[in-house]
Protein backbone atom coordinates (compact mmCIF):
# COMPACT_ATOMS: atom_id res chain seq x y z
CA UNK A 1 0.00 0.00 0.00
CA UNK A 2 1.91 3.01 -0.93
CA UNK A 3 2.09 5.88 1.16
CA UNK A 4 -0.26 8.19 -0.31
CA UNK A 5 -3.21 5.07 -0.20
CA UNK A 6 -2.48 4.50 2.88
CA UNK A 7 -2.76 8.20 4.25
CA UNK A 8 -5.84 8.19 1.89
CA UNK A 9 -7.33 5.17 3.49
CA UNK A 10 -7.11 6.59 7.07
CA UNK A 11 -8.85 9.57 6.56
CA UNK A 12 -11.54 8.20 4.29
CA UNK A 13 -11.99 6.04 7.52
CA UNK A 14 -11.54 8.73 10.10
CA UNK A 15 -14.44 10.84 8.46
CA UNK A 16 -16.93 7.97 7.44
CA UNK A 17 -17.09 6.00 10.76
CA UNK A 18 -16.82 8.62 12.80
CA UNK A 19 -13.70 6.90 13.93
CA UNK A 20 -10.40 9.33 15.78
CA UNK A 21 -7.56 9.58 13.10
CA UNK A 22 -5.14 9.55 16.32
CA UNK A 23 -6.47 5.79 17.02
CA UNK A 24 -6.00 4.61 13.78
CA UNK A 25 -2.42 6.02 13.62
CA UNK A 26 -1.65 4.40 16.62
CA UNK A 27 -3.73 0.76 16.15
CA UNK A 28 -1.05 0.87 12.72
CA UNK A 29 1.94 1.58 14.18
CA UNK A 30 0.96 -1.48 16.76
CA UNK A 31 0.73 -3.47 13.41
CA UNK A 32 3.64 -2.78 11.96
CA UNK A 33 5.35 -3.37 15.28
CA UNK A 34 3.95 -6.95 15.82
CA UNK A 35 4.44 -7.68 11.77
CA UNK A 36 8.13 -6.05 12.07
CA UNK A 37 9.15 -8.42 15.17
CA UNK A 38 8.66 -11.51 12.57
CA UNK A 39 11.56 -9.86 10.36
CA UNK A 40 13.72 -8.75 13.42
CA UNK A 41 13.36 -11.35 15.92
CA UNK A 42 10.72 -11.89 18.55
CA UNK A 43 12.39 -10.38 21.80
CA UNK A 44 13.31 -7.34 19.71
CA UNK A 45 12.16 -3.85 20.79
CA UNK A 46 11.12 -2.62 17.63
CA UNK A 47 10.09 1.34 17.11
CA UNK A 48 7.30 1.99 14.62
CA UNK A 49 6.22 5.29 13.60
CA UNK A 50 3.62 6.83 11.14
CA UNK A 51 4.22 10.33 9.84
CA UNK A 52 0.40 11.65 9.64
CA UNK A 53 1.09 14.84 7.65
CA UNK A 54 3.79 12.58 5.08
CA UNK A 55 2.20 9.35 5.31
CA UNK A 56 5.15 7.91 5.72
CA UNK A 57 6.30 4.38 7.61
CA UNK A 58 8.70 4.59 9.61
CA UNK A 59 9.92 1.16 11.13
CA UNK A 60 13.96 0.54 13.17
CA UNK A 61 15.27 -1.40 16.27
CA UNK A 62 18.30 0.40 18.06
CA UNK A 63 21.14 -1.28 19.13
CA UNK A 64 24.42 -0.43 20.82
CA UNK A 65 27.73 -1.15 19.02
CA UNK A 66 29.95 -3.50 20.85
CA UNK A 67 32.99 -5.78 20.39
CA UNK A 68 30.93 -8.84 22.57
CA UNK A 69 27.75 -9.45 22.01
CA UNK A 70 26.13 -10.26 25.18
CA UNK A 71 22.35 -9.39 24.47
CA UNK A 72 21.30 -9.58 20.86
CA UNK A 73 18.18 -7.79 21.02
CA UNK A 74 19.72 -4.33 22.46
CA UNK A 75 23.25 -5.01 21.05
CA UNK A 76 25.27 -5.41 17.75
CA UNK A 77 28.66 -6.44 17.07
CA UNK A 78 31.04 -3.91 15.61
CA UNK A 79 31.91 -5.69 12.38
CA UNK A 80 28.22 -6.08 11.35
CA UNK A 81 27.21 -2.47 12.49
CA UNK A 82 30.05 -1.12 9.75
CA UNK A 83 28.87 -3.70 7.37
CA UNK A 84 25.93 -2.25 7.55
CA UNK A 85 26.25 1.85 8.24
CA UNK A 86 30.14 1.80 7.40
CA UNK A 87 32.31 3.98 9.26
CA UNK A 88 30.94 3.43 13.71
CA UNK A 89 32.43 3.46 16.97
CA UNK A 90 31.79 1.18 19.78
CA UNK A 91 29.40 2.44 22.10
CA UNK A 92 27.38 4.21 19.35
CA UNK A 93 23.59 3.73 18.88
CA UNK A 94 22.57 2.73 15.84
CA UNK A 95 19.18 2.12 14.13
CA UNK A 96 18.58 -0.34 11.88
CA UNK A 97 15.81 0.08 9.30
CA UNK A 98 13.78 -2.39 7.48
CA UNK A 99 14.29 -2.96 3.62
CA UNK A 100 11.74 -0.63 1.78
CA UNK A 101 10.73 -3.76 -0.42
CA UNK A 102 10.26 -5.49 2.69
CA UNK A 103 8.50 -2.14 4.83
CA UNK A 104 6.09 -1.85 2.23
CA UNK A 105 4.68 -5.30 2.82
CA UNK A 106 4.55 -5.36 6.10
CA UNK A 107 3.13 -1.86 5.79
CA UNK A 108 0.28 -3.20 4.13
CA UNK A 109 -0.14 -6.29 5.80
CA UNK A 110 -0.28 -3.57 9.09
CA UNK A 111 -2.87 -1.65 7.44
CA UNK A 112 -5.01 -4.46 5.96
CA UNK A 113 -5.74 -5.82 9.96
CA UNK A 114 -6.18 -2.32 10.87
CA UNK A 115 -8.62 -2.46 8.54
CA UNK A 116 -10.67 -5.61 8.86
CA UNK A 117 -10.22 -5.84 13.10
CA UNK A 118 -9.19 -2.07 14.52
CA UNK A 119 -11.28 -0.19 12.62
CA UNK A 120 -14.41 -3.11 13.78
CA UNK A 121 -13.56 -2.78 17.51
CA UNK A 122 -13.50 1.10 17.12
CA UNK A 123 -16.82 0.86 15.60
CA UNK A 124 -18.39 -1.30 18.02
CA UNK A 125 -16.94 0.91 20.77
CA UNK A 126 -18.78 3.90 18.92
CA UNK A 127 -22.05 1.96 18.92
CA UNK A 128 -21.58 0.91 22.39
CA UNK A 129 -21.10 4.49 23.72
CA UNK A 130 -23.51 5.88 21.18
CA UNK A 131 -26.51 3.93 22.14
CA UNK A 132 -25.72 2.92 26.19
CA UNK A 133 -26.58 6.30 27.15
CA UNK A 134 -30.34 5.72 25.15
CA UNK A 135 -31.47 2.51 27.15
CA UNK A 136 -34.72 3.55 27.88
CA UNK A 137 -35.01 5.87 25.43
CA UNK A 138 -37.32 6.06 21.66
CA UNK A 139 -35.40 5.43 18.61
CA UNK A 140 -36.63 5.52 15.25
CA UNK A 141 -35.82 2.28 13.11
CA UNK A 142 -36.47 0.78 9.75
CA UNK A 143 -36.87 -3.02 9.41
CA UNK A 144 -34.20 -4.46 7.65
CA UNK A 145 -34.49 -7.93 7.65
CA UNK A 146 -36.65 -11.10 8.94
CA UNK A 147 -34.04 -13.93 10.62
CA UNK A 148 -36.10 -17.41 11.82
CA UNK A 149 -37.96 -15.43 14.51
CA UNK A 150 -35.66 -12.54 15.26
CA UNK A 151 -36.19 -8.97 13.12
CA UNK A 152 -33.31 -7.02 12.30
CA UNK A 153 -33.27 -3.20 12.52
CA UNK A 154 -31.31 -0.15 10.46
CA UNK A 155 -30.43 2.96 13.06
CA UNK A 156 -28.88 5.17 10.58
CA UNK A 157 -26.33 2.84 9.67
CA UNK A 158 -26.24 0.68 12.53
CA UNK A 159 -28.05 -2.51 13.15
CA UNK A 160 -30.24 -3.08 16.04
CA UNK A 161 -32.39 -6.47 17.22
CA UNK A 162 -35.95 -7.41 17.85
CA UNK A 163 -36.13 -10.15 19.67
CA UNK A 164 -38.67 -12.65 19.22
CA UNK A 165 -40.11 -11.99 23.20
CA UNK A 166 -39.89 -8.16 22.15
CA UNK A 167 -42.50 -8.28 19.59
CA UNK A 168 -46.47 -7.54 19.17
CA UNK A 169 -47.62 -10.74 17.85
CA UNK A 170 -50.35 -9.59 15.77
CA UNK A 171 -48.07 -6.63 14.26
CA UNK A 172 -46.79 -6.46 10.93
CA UNK A 173 -42.82 -6.21 10.13
CA UNK A 174 -42.57 -5.21 7.22
CA UNK A 175 -39.21 -4.81 5.25
CA UNK A 176 -38.57 -0.78 4.57
CA UNK A 177 -41.84 -0.24 7.40
CA UNK A 178 -40.31 2.53 9.75
CA UNK A 179 -41.18 2.57 13.40
CA UNK A 180 -40.30 3.52 16.84
CA UNK A 181 -38.94 1.08 19.28
CA UNK A 182 -37.70 1.21 22.85
CA UNK A 183 -33.42 0.22 23.52
CA UNK A 184 -33.61 -1.79 26.63
CA UNK A 185 -30.10 -3.11 26.34
CA UNK A 186 -26.92 -2.53 24.65
CA UNK A 187 -24.67 -5.86 24.78
CA UNK A 188 -20.89 -4.97 24.61
CA UNK A 189 -19.58 -8.20 25.23
CA UNK A 190 -21.18 -10.01 21.93
CA UNK A 191 -19.64 -9.76 18.99
CA UNK A 192 -20.74 -7.37 17.20
CA UNK A 193 -22.05 -5.10 20.13
CA UNK A 194 -26.26 -5.96 20.00
CA UNK A 195 -28.47 -3.30 20.50
CA UNK A 196 -31.64 -4.50 21.80
CA UNK A 197 -35.03 -2.97 21.06
CA UNK A 198 -38.64 -3.67 22.50
CA UNK A 199 -42.37 -3.06 20.39
CA UNK A 200 -44.02 -5.04 23.91
CA UNK A 201 -43.10 -3.51 26.86
CA UNK A 202 -45.01 -0.72 29.07
CA UNK A 203 -42.22 1.71 29.08
CA UNK A 204 -42.97 1.94 25.29
CA UNK A 205 -46.16 3.31 25.57
CA UNK A 206 -44.88 5.69 28.42
CA UNK A 207 -42.43 7.22 25.99
CA UNK A 208 -44.77 7.75 23.22
CA UNK A 209 -46.88 9.37 25.53
CA UNK A 210 -44.06 11.82 26.64
CA UNK A 211 -43.78 12.94 22.83
CA UNK A 212 -47.33 13.78 22.87
CA UNK A 213 -47.93 15.62 26.09
CA UNK A 214 -45.63 18.00 26.94
CA UNK A 215 -47.63 18.27 30.42
CA UNK A 216 -46.04 14.40 30.99
CA UNK A 217 -42.49 15.17 29.63
CA UNK A 218 -42.22 18.77 31.84
CA UNK A 219 -43.26 16.32 34.94
CA UNK A 220 -46.33 18.37 35.87
CA UNK A 221 -48.54 15.46 35.33
CA UNK A 222 -46.91 11.70 36.27
CA UNK A 223 -47.84 8.13 34.94
CA UNK A 224 -48.02 6.23 38.44
CA UNK A 225 -48.38 2.58 36.89
CA UNK A 226 -48.83 1.53 33.38
CA UNK A 227 -50.05 -2.54 32.44
CA UNK A 228 -50.12 -3.67 29.06
CA UNK A 229 -51.38 -6.62 27.10
CA UNK A 230 -48.90 -5.68 23.90
CA UNK A 231 -51.35 -4.72 20.68
CA UNK A 232 -54.70 -4.90 22.46
CA UNK A 233 -54.92 -2.71 25.15
CA UNK A 234 -53.03 -0.51 28.02
CA UNK A 235 -54.02 1.32 30.81
CA UNK A 236 -51.98 3.91 32.49
CA UNK A 237 -53.06 5.83 35.67
CA UNK A 238 -52.18 9.32 35.88
CA UNK A 239 -52.19 12.19 38.19
CA UNK A 240 -50.51 15.52 39.01
CA UNK A 241 -49.66 17.24 42.26
CA UNK A 242 -50.92 20.21 41.37
CA UNK A 243 -54.29 21.00 42.26
CA UNK A 244 -54.68 23.45 38.67
CA UNK A 245 -53.62 20.62 36.52
CA UNK A 246 -56.30 18.41 34.75
CA UNK A 247 -53.84 15.21 34.40
CA UNK A 248 -56.52 13.20 32.44
CA UNK A 249 -57.75 16.22 30.38
CA UNK A 250 -53.81 17.09 29.68
CA UNK A 251 -53.54 13.58 28.43
CA UNK A 252 -56.26 13.27 26.44
CA UNK A 253 -56.36 15.97 24.61
CA UNK A 254 -58.34 17.73 22.17
CA UNK A 255 -60.62 14.75 20.84
CA UNK A 256 -58.75 12.50 22.15
CA UNK A 257 -56.23 13.87 19.26
CA UNK A 258 -53.05 13.14 21.87
CA UNK A 259 -53.78 9.43 22.78
CA UNK A 260 -55.30 8.32 19.52
CA UNK A 261 -51.21 9.63 18.07
CA UNK A 262 -49.83 6.67 20.31
CA UNK A 263 -52.61 4.57 18.87
CA UNK A 264 -51.65 4.78 15.63
CA UNK A 265 -47.85 4.34 16.21
CA UNK A 266 -48.87 0.81 18.30
CA UNK A 267 -50.74 -0.01 15.08
CA UNK A 268 -54.40 0.11 16.31
CA UNK A 269 -53.68 -0.95 20.34
CA UNK A 270 -56.22 0.96 22.68
CA UNK A 271 -55.01 3.48 25.38
CA UNK A 272 -56.74 4.21 28.38
CA UNK A 273 -55.86 7.71 30.79
CA UNK A 274 -56.84 6.26 34.22
CA UNK A 275 -57.01 9.05 36.82
CA UNK A 276 -54.99 7.60 39.66
CA UNK A 277 -56.59 8.41 43.19
CA UNK A 278 -55.76 7.64 46.73
CA UNK A 279 -59.33 6.61 47.51
CA UNK A 280 -59.34 2.36 45.86
CA UNK A 281 -62.63 2.28 45.82
CA UNK A 282 -62.90 5.80 43.14
CA UNK A 283 -59.52 4.30 41.56
CA UNK A 284 -61.25 0.68 41.05
CA UNK A 285 -64.32 2.26 39.12
CA UNK A 286 -61.50 4.44 37.14
CA UNK A 287 -59.86 1.67 36.48
CA UNK A 288 -62.81 -0.30 34.44
CA UNK A 289 -62.67 3.22 31.95
CA UNK A 290 -64.65 3.45 29.27
CA UNK A 291 -66.95 1.13 31.55
CA UNK A 292 -69.22 3.44 33.77
CA UNK A 293 -69.33 2.43 37.21
CA UNK A 294 -72.67 2.21 39.70
CA UNK A 295 -71.02 1.14 42.87
CA UNK A 296 -67.97 -0.40 44.18
CA UNK A 297 -67.58 -2.63 47.41
CA UNK A 298 -64.82 -3.80 49.32
CA UNK A 299 -65.67 -7.61 50.08
CA UNK A 300 -61.80 -8.36 51.81
CA UNK A 301 -59.34 -5.45 52.33
CA UNK A 302 -56.84 -8.24 53.46
CA UNK A 303 -57.34 -10.31 50.30
CA UNK A 304 -57.76 -7.31 48.52
CA UNK A 305 -61.09 -8.49 46.85
CA UNK A 306 -63.66 -5.79 45.66
CA UNK A 307 -67.17 -6.04 43.83
CA UNK A 308 -68.32 -3.89 41.09
CA UNK A 309 -71.63 -3.14 39.85
CA UNK A 310 -72.31 -1.51 36.32
CA UNK A 311 -75.02 -0.45 34.09
CA UNK A 312 -76.52 -3.47 32.13
CA UNK A 313 -75.35 -2.32 29.31
CA UNK A 314 -72.15 -1.54 30.00
CA UNK A 315 -71.12 -4.72 31.42
CA UNK A 316 -69.71 -6.26 28.27
CA UNK A 317 -67.79 -2.91 28.30
CA UNK A 318 -65.86 -3.65 31.52
CA UNK A 319 -65.49 -7.04 30.92
CA UNK A 320 -63.64 -5.55 27.09
CA UNK A 321 -62.94 -8.21 24.32
CA UNK A 322 -61.48 -11.61 26.09
CA UNK A 323 -62.07 -9.96 29.01
CA UNK A 324 -59.17 -7.82 28.63
CA UNK A 325 -60.58 -5.01 30.24
CA UNK A 326 -61.28 -6.32 33.68
CA UNK A 327 -57.59 -7.94 33.71
CA UNK A 328 -56.39 -5.13 33.04
CA UNK A 329 -57.77 -3.46 35.34
CA UNK A 330 -56.69 -5.83 38.24
CA UNK A 331 -53.50 -5.84 37.19
CA UNK A 332 -53.31 -2.11 37.35
CA UNK A 333 -55.39 -1.78 40.84
CA UNK A 334 -54.03 -5.03 42.13
CA UNK A 335 -57.23 -6.31 43.23
CA UNK A 336 -59.57 -8.64 42.70
CA UNK A 337 -62.76 -7.28 40.81
CA UNK A 338 -66.08 -9.07 40.99
CA UNK A 339 -68.19 -7.53 38.18
CA UNK A 340 -72.09 -7.63 38.61
CA UNK A 341 -74.71 -6.40 36.15
CA UNK A 342 -76.59 -4.24 37.80
CA UNK A 343 -79.80 -6.05 37.50
CA UNK A 344 -77.74 -9.16 38.41
CA UNK A 345 -77.24 -7.03 41.87
CA UNK A 346 -80.61 -6.53 42.25
CA UNK A 347 -81.79 -9.89 42.20
CA UNK A 348 -79.04 -10.99 44.64
CA UNK A 349 -80.27 -8.14 46.68
CA UNK A 350 -83.97 -9.20 46.03
CA UNK A 351 -83.26 -12.50 47.08
CA UNK A 352 -81.32 -11.85 50.17
CA UNK A 353 -84.42 -9.97 51.10
CA UNK A 354 -86.48 -12.64 50.48
CA UNK A 355 -84.10 -15.35 51.75
CA UNK A 356 -84.21 -13.61 55.25
CA UNK A 357 -86.36 -15.00 58.28
CA UNK A 358 -89.14 -12.62 58.81
CA UNK A 359 -88.37 -12.27 62.13
CA UNK A 360 -91.11 -9.58 63.29
CA UNK A 361 -94.12 -12.22 62.55
CA UNK A 362 -92.08 -15.00 64.33
CA UNK A 363 -92.83 -15.44 68.32
CA UNK A 364 -90.45 -12.72 70.24
CA UNK A 365 -88.84 -16.03 72.10
CA UNK A 366 -88.48 -18.31 69.09
CA UNK A 367 -86.89 -15.26 67.01
CA UNK A 368 -84.49 -15.12 70.14
CA UNK A 369 -83.08 -18.41 70.04
CA UNK A 370 -82.53 -18.37 66.26
CA UNK A 371 -80.79 -15.14 66.33
CA UNK A 372 -78.60 -16.80 68.99
CA UNK A 373 -78.58 -20.18 67.08
CA UNK A 374 -77.09 -17.10 64.65
CA UNK A 375 -79.95 -18.70 61.95
CA UNK A 376 -81.07 -15.33 60.01
CA UNK A 377 -82.39 -17.15 56.78
CA UNK A 378 -84.44 -19.56 55.49
CA UNK A 379 -81.66 -21.70 54.18
CA UNK A 380 -80.11 -21.96 57.38
CA UNK A 381 -83.20 -22.77 59.15
CA UNK A 382 -83.37 -25.77 57.13
CA UNK A 383 -80.16 -27.04 57.83
CA UNK A 384 -81.90 -27.90 61.62
CA UNK A 385 -83.31 -30.80 62.03
CA UNK A 386 -87.62 -30.98 62.66
CA UNK A 387 -86.84 -32.57 66.00
CA UNK A 388 -84.70 -29.25 66.94
CA UNK A 389 -86.71 -26.71 65.53
CA UNK A 390 -90.13 -28.46 67.31
CA UNK A 391 -88.16 -27.53 70.71
CA UNK A 392 -87.02 -23.66 70.56
CA UNK A 393 -89.07 -21.60 72.69
CA UNK A 394 -92.32 -20.26 71.62
CA UNK A 395 -92.70 -22.74 68.85
CA UNK A 396 -96.73 -23.97 68.63
CA UNK A 397 -98.11 -26.94 66.50
CA UNK A 398 -99.61 -24.11 64.55
CA UNK A 399 -96.46 -22.12 63.71
CA UNK A 400 -94.33 -25.29 63.03
CA UNK A 401 -97.19 -26.15 60.24
CA UNK A 402 -96.60 -22.69 58.92
CA UNK A 403 -92.64 -23.05 58.66
CA UNK A 404 -92.48 -26.67 57.20
CA UNK A 405 -94.96 -24.89 54.43
CA UNK A 406 -92.88 -21.73 53.33
CA UNK A 407 -89.96 -24.25 54.08
CA UNK A 408 -91.21 -26.40 50.95
CA UNK A 409 -92.84 -23.56 48.47
CA UNK A 410 -88.70 -22.32 48.69
CA UNK A 411 -87.92 -26.24 47.67
CA UNK A 412 -86.58 -27.14 51.11
CA UNK A 413 -87.30 -30.07 52.96
CA UNK A 414 -86.33 -30.42 56.76
CA UNK A 415 -84.57 -33.50 58.34
CA UNK A 416 -86.15 -36.10 60.97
Amino acid sequence: MEKENLLEAIETLAKEKGIDKDYLVEAIEEALRAASRKYFGEGEKVEAYFDKEKGEVKVHVKKKVVERVEDPTKEIHIEQARKIFGDVKVGEEVKITLPPETLGRIAAQAAKSVLFNKVREAEEERIYNEYKDLEGELISARIHRVSDEDIFLLVGKDEALLPKKEQVPEEKYNPGKEMRFLVIKVLREAKPVQIIVSRSRPELVAKLLEREIPELKEGKVKIRKIVREPGIRSKVAVYSDDPNIDALGSCIGMKGNRVLSVTKELSGERIDIILWDEDIEKFIANSLSPAKVKNVQILDEERRIAEVVVPDENYSVAVGRKGTNIRLASWLTRWKIILKAESEKREEILKEVDERLPFEEFPKPLALALKKKKVFTWSQLKELSLRDISKLPGMSGKFLNRIKEELEVRGYKLRR
